[in-house]
């Protein structure tokens, strides 16, 4: 299967993975042929890329780290659990989020022992899924980063879980911001950015009393928007001032908004979202950090057409395990010709040879 921008879908192409709504539905099936009708569904519904088969990509894989039927329950664990809290009086949210946390506490769990259990490098596939708030889908892939950059940081096992808890929970503040602000389709103004801030320290503070959480969990969601140079919030405090766990958070945090759909901004593809973080290591972000996201997550998703330095152009066919920014690419076209027979190449054997960029929008092969 080949990953695609929506863009350059077109009417007759073939759905390679099915897209599923919160409530574990599919909405668009593998293998269903694409109509004109779909392509208008799928924009209105702010779909930025899709996988397609096609001969180019035969025989080429993608799979999560976590199956969908469980994220699909996870998701929906976490809306409930989030919910439960929306819906009573502010003085009240720690006591129901205290019931809650058993809950939160299982899914941790079980999305910890997914990712212990993989062997591969974590894959999220973003747009496989569709959830009504951003907030749900937002703290479950966090979660998921999180354990996964902690855990090449070499942390223990009880470590991970809190980590992976402080990840849940980081924006629970935001249940408390007035929803005409946490639900605008559209970029803050600096007034309304300033209420939006306040979430870090409502979270910290519905967090740090519960009997049965952590005060580290608390403190992940005080501090996960603070940034070593100090130039972060809510305290503006510098890289010994935060806690690890808040630094490791803080990384998938960012990572998660910029390659996530939003209704004013076009996600970024993972390559896109890692080279940002890249750039802010060492002085916005702990430059241990950002090499483990490097180490722990897919930077060139199986399926996606990437142009070669050497002007190769190729389809990304599996995973390097040892090297998760040089993947296997299967090679179709070479200075600009296509050949008659493809190859596998893996580009760690080639350091030579880099990625130049990645095409969702390739269109010019006939079938």
């Amino acid at each position: 299967m080949r990953l695609i921008s929506i863009n350059v879908l077109k009417a007759g192409m073939v759905v390679g993975r099915t897209i599923w709504n919160e409530a574990g539905h599919p909405l668009l099936q593998k293998d269903a042929v694409v109509s004109e009708r779909i392509i208008d569904r799928l924009r209105q519904l702010n779909i930025r890329y899709l996988y397609i088969e096609d001969k180019i990509s035969t025989g080429i894989e993608v799979e999560e780290t976590v199956s969908p039927a469980k994220r699909i329950k996870a998701v929906k664990n976490i809306t409930d659990s989030f919910i439960a809290v929306k819906q009573v009086k502010s003085g009240q949210a720690s006591y129901v989020l205290d019931q809650q946390s058993k809950v939160i506490g299982s899914i941790v769990e079980d999305l910890l022992n997914s990712i212990l259990d993989s062997k591969e490098i974590l894959t999220v596939l973003t747009d496989a899924y569709l959830y009504d708030e951003y907030l749900y889908q937002h703290s479950f892939q966090v979660t998921l980063y999180s354990i996964a950059i902690a855990k090449e940081m070499g942390y223990s096992y009880e470590d991970l879980r809190l980590i992976g808890i402080g990840a849940m929970l980081h924006d629970v503040g935001k249940l408390l911001i007035p929803s005409e602000i946490l639900f605008k389709p559209g970029r803050l103004t600096t007034e309304e950015f300033e209420v939006m801030k306040q979430h870090t320290r409502y979270g910290f503070d519905l967090l740090r009393n519960l009997h049965s959480v952590s005060l580290l969990v608390a403190h992940c969601a005080f501090q996960h928007h603070e940034r070593i140079d100090g130039s972060g919030y809510p305290r503006g405090i510098v890289d010994f001032e935060i806690h690890p766990f808040a630094k490791v958070i803080g990384v998938a945090d960012v990572f998660d908004a910029v390659t996530s759909n939003r209704v004013y901004r076009e996600k970024m593809l993972p390559s896109q979202g890692i080279a940002i973080i890249e750039g802010g290591s060492g002085k916005i972000y702990d430059a241990r950090v950002v090499e483990a996201l490097k180490r722990s997550i897919v930077h060139y998703p199986n399926g996606c057409i990437v142009v070669l330095s050497d002007l190769r152009r190729g389809i990304v066919s599996k995973q390097n395990m040892d090297n998760p920014a040089r993947p296997w690419v299967r090679v179709f076209q070479e200075d600009e010709t296509m050949l008659t027979a493809t190859y596998e190449m893996s580009l760690a054997e080639y350091p030579d040879v880099q990625v130049e960029k990645v095409e969702t929008d390739y269109v010019t092969y006939v079938e």
